[in-house]
């Protein structure tokens, strides 16, 4: 009788891991919680109710310097999505701060996963104190990820992916380039790839052909226009930020914030803005209020005072040491700028931190990727200003692509992807996610999301955080 009880008691258990719903603690199983902080320099910030999953944020000592550990800690704000320890893991940074509401991103959907989140060393809370600037790179920020993964690999045993979109996706690239052996295939979403920061021809080209010929015209022409209303608009300007307590500190003042935030005009239209929106574009005879509100809904007047900078303050430092930052020709702008070369990341990072641009760091990544990438996937969308350089591949890479979203922006995600490239980029994280059913492998049209879709979960853009440029 005893025999029969414990053999209905473990056919009850294996049902309720067929069904799909979140692995529970056995008897001889620690609780998942339990688990996680049994990690050395894991400690919980609070639990939050999901349903199908358990959710906890967390933080995580991590060295300032992986160079040299001893020399000083802080607290890295990480999540973790759990749906059970036989699931696949996917990997997941915006590359800027971290969201502490349960989601889940596209991969993780598509392989039914747990999911990891981590909150990009010195975007707050998660800086060092006092914070050494010159710590703020590439290969610190991969190897943050890489204890992090070494720490849960331990719980989470089977195979993991990278994946982010925008600076999220350039980290996902660039952990994979300095831990390659880590994940078992990276999701890179409309990820910028600024190899020679000098040369930035390719955005000027790219802003000659997007969308049509009269969009293109009409963004030119009211782009114009709220130049040559400068006077009355930053008079505006100044008062609305007056009225709110913002100042100008760092860009200097309210008029060199505001030709920041004409510039960004076009660029911020066609990156997160659809073709179809080109209707919306004032007239540049239209009324200032309508060119103010046009302007507002578009660049946003907060962004470049001093309150509107500082949360992407580390995104600046690193654009002006290592990522590279876009220019572009401005013909049409000609005799209304008053700030030549101030559309540039040092006009955006306090004169007290000290920067110094590594020329050759991307050239390094980029020559990885193009020679050595391995089950690597880019996806960009067509009309995303960021994708006029992309990164590519060349003899080396292995079973990797790049797939492009037609007339996408900077939200692009592979179901905006073409039915072929949709089905055969889902089959390919199925199967570097080791959960590929037995009719993909034969039949890769065949792949769907493993996951249906859940409204409170599922993202419907993965471009979290602002490439602010």
């Amino acid at each position: 009788m005893r025999n029969a009880l414990r053999w209905l008691l473990a056919l009850m258990l294996l049902i309720g891991t067929a069904g799909g719903g979140v692995a529970t603690a056995t008897a001889d199983e620690p609780d998942i919680k339990d688990r996680i902080l049994a990690i050395p320099g894991m400690s919980l910030i609070e639990e939050k109710p999901v349903t199908g999953y358990r959710f906890f944020v967390l933080n995580y000592t991590q060295p300032v310097d992986h160079r040299h550990p001893s020399k000083g800690t802080f607290q890295q704000r990480i999540t973790v999505l759990h749906k059970g320890t036989d699931r696949p893991t996917v990997f997941y940074t915006s590359g800027y701060g971290l969201s502490t509401t349960p989601s889940r991103r596209e991969p993780t959907q598509i392989v039914d996963g747990n999911q990891v989140s981590m909150e990009y060393r010195f975007f707050t809370p998660s800086r060092p104190a006092p914070a050494d600037w010159s710590k703020l790179d590439i290969w610190q920020a991969a190897s943050d990820q890489h204890r992090i993964y070494r720490a849960l690999s331990r719980i989470y045993a089977e195979n993991w992916l990278a994946t982010g979109a925008s600076k999220g996706g350039m980290t996902a690239t660039y952990y994979r380039r300095f831990y390659p052996h880590d994940m078992a295939g990276t999701v890179a979403y409309v990820a910028p790839n600024d190899v020679v920061n000098d040369e930035d021809s390719a955005y000027t080209r790219f802003f000659r052909t997007v969308g049509t010929a009269d969009c293109r015209a009409r963004l030119n022409a009211v782009q114009r226009e709220a130049l040559v209303r400068r006077g009355e608009i930053v008079a505006r300007y100044q008062k609305y930020a007056a009225d709110n307590g913002l100042t100008f500190t760092t860009v200097g003042s309210a008029d060199r914030a505001y030709e920041n935030v004409v510039l960004d005009l076009v660029w911020a239209f066609w990156q997160y803005h659809q073709q179809a929106e080109c209707a919306d574009v004032p007239a540049a005879t239209a009324t200032t209020d309508a060119i103010y509100s046009f302007v507002d809904s578009v660049s946003g007047f907060d962004f470049y005072t001093d309150q509107g900078l500082e949360y992407y303050t580390p995104y600046y430092y690193q654009a002006g040491t290592q990522l590279g930052a876009p220019t572009f020709a401005t013909p049409h702008l000609k005799g209304l700028l008053r700030y030549p070369g101030i559309y540039q990341p040092r006009s955006y990072v306090p004169r007290s931190i000290p920067m110094r641009f590594q020329p050759r760091a991307m050239d390094d990544v980029d020559s990885w990727v193009r020679h050595h990438a391995k089950r690597m996937l880019f996806v960009y969308g067509a009309n995303d200003p960021w994708g006029a350089e992309p990164f590519r591949l060349s003899l080396g890479a292995h079973d990797s692509y790049v797939m492009w979203a037609p007339g996408a922006n900077h939200g692009a995600v592979i179901g905006a992807l073409g039915e072929a490239d949709r089905a055969k980029a889902t089959a390919e994280v199925l199967e570097w996610a080791g959960v590929a059913p037995a009719a993909v492998r034969a039949d890769p049209e065949s792949a769907r999301p493993l996951a249906p879709f859940d409204a409170k979960l599922d993202r419907s853009t993965e471009a979290a955080g602002r490439l602010p440029f």
